[in-house]
């Protein structure tokens, strides 16, 4: 190896594949690297554990890379100025404890950089500036996809859930959706766990307990595949309404992790399909429901309504709820104005 001791620091907020190939390409030269991560205290960044959690799955396979934090209380990168870069590379000097050979950075840094004037002793290592922009990515991570890596797209995946009565086509519109933009979905865990007895109307308390336990099991999953959107067909609180509809016995008991679930789940959009289709009778579906599907339906937004989630009705026929739940997926993906963010790339 060219160096004995290396480093190679950023923010990585978030990680892109840029950031990869230097990171890749530093610790093949090197017999140690250090990577730093910089968290600003004071700033609107990506949770550091997060980006922690990055660093360490992209490298934990090399074996020569160890990854520090580096804290600094500046409000803005603007302000993060000559004097505290100083202090900053004094404390990681310290912390090192051993003479740094090479410090790497990108070709988008000039001679007056932080990493020129702070470490004089090292040599400055400078990898071509690749196309990769972690300000351009906050602004539009869904139109710069192909920028991030697999292992952090899934910070960025947007939920989706539909929710509703029986019969309003939640699990047609969910996989129409999944099929429109390329992702992925969550098929309603109750489906086949209610009819273990043949019928729902049988259905064991820990049947109801199964249905939380899975419907979260299967998000985590999906989550991992890291597409930009995930579509979720109903959630904890339908289950909860179906607990009260029929009546479990042992309701006391999952109450709590319904709950729970419901405080874990977040939701970029929650689409709710009111009941103005034709019911479908098909399969085990409640005459009871069928009968007097608004007033179930309102139970439904009732406990949305105390779960303070807010949500977009979708009414008409099934080709009018497909258009507004494509515009308003769309709408989730659009580009965001970072208002006040220093352009440069740290």
């Amino acid at each position: 190896m060219r160096y004995r001791a290396g480093m190679y620091g950023g923010s990585f907020n978030p990680l892109h594949l840029g950031h990869v190939d230097c990171i890749l390409q530093a610790a093949n030269l090197c017999e140690r690297l250090y990577l730093v991560l910089s968290v600003g205290k004071n700033r609107r960044e990506i949770d550091p554990r997060v980006r922690y959690r990055w660093l360490y799955q992209l490298t934990k396979h090399i074996g020569n890379v160890k990854i520090l934090m580096l804290e600094d209380d500046a409000p803005s990168k603007a302000e993060y100025g000559r004097e505290l870069w100083q202090a900053d590379a004094e404390k990681l000097k310290a912390r090192i404890g051993e003479k740094l050979d090479a410090v790497f950075c990108g070709s988008d840094y000039g001679e007056d950089s932080f990493w020129k004037l702070c470490y004089p002793e090292s040599e400055l290592v400078v990898f071509p500036r690749s196309e990769h922009n972690s300000t351009e990515l906050r602004r539009d991570p869904y139109g710069h996809w192909d920028w991030l890596p697999k292992l952090v797209r899934p910070y960025y995946t947007k939920r989706v859930l539909l929710i509703g009565g029986e019969s309003t086509g939640k699990s047609t519109l969910t996989i129409n959706l999944a099929r429109r933009f390329n992702a992925g979905y969550i098929d309603e865990a109750g489906r086949d766990l209610s009819e273990r007895s043949g019928t729902d109307l049988l259905m064991l308390s820990e049947d109801f307990t199964e249905i939380l336990l899975q419907q979260k099991l299967n998000e985590i999953r999906a989550l991992e595949q890291g597409d930009m959107l995930l579509f979720e067909d109903t959630d904890a609180l339908v289950t909860l309404f179906y607990m009260q509809f029929l009546k479990d016995g042992g309701i006391r008991n999952n109450l709590p992790l319904a709950a729970a679930l419901d405080l874990m789940n977040r939701y970029d959009l929650v689409l709710f399909l009111e009941p103005d289709v034709p019911f479908v009778d098909e399969g085990d579906r409640s005459p009871v429901i069928r009968d007097d599907r608004r007033r179930y339906s309102e139970q439904i937004k009732d406990l949305l309504r105390r779960s303070k989630r807010s949500f977009v009705s979708l009414s008409g026929d099934y080709q009018q709820r497909y258009e507004t739940a494509v515009r308003l997926c769309r709408e989730l993906l659009a580009p965001k104005e970072t208002e006040g963010e220093d352009p440069t790339v740290f």
